[in-house]
């Protein structure tokens, strides 16, 4: 806080400035890295979706295949 004795001068209006500039690129590349996460989650996510798709097709094939059943062993 600025005593108010002291004149606020252009040098000083211009070293807020650039503090908070400062700042605002800092909060800028925080909010490139949050939404490359999210990024990277949705593309996970909608793999993971076609993933879950295909066993279930897989499991319905298998079930509805005429003849002995045979035992599969689940990977983990």
């Amino acid at each position: 806080m600025m005593s108010d004795d002291r004149p606020v001068t252009l040098e000083f209006i211009a070293a807020q400035l650039q503090r908070v500039l400062s700042e605002i690129r800092i909060l800028r590349d925080d909010v490139d890295v949050l939404a490359a996460i999210v990024r990277r989650l949705d593309n996970n996510q909608a793999l993971m979706l076609d993933e879950l798709r295909a066993m279930h097709n897989q499991q319905q094939r298998t079930a509805a295949c005429p003849g002995p059943r045979r035992k599969v062993d689940m990977i983990v």
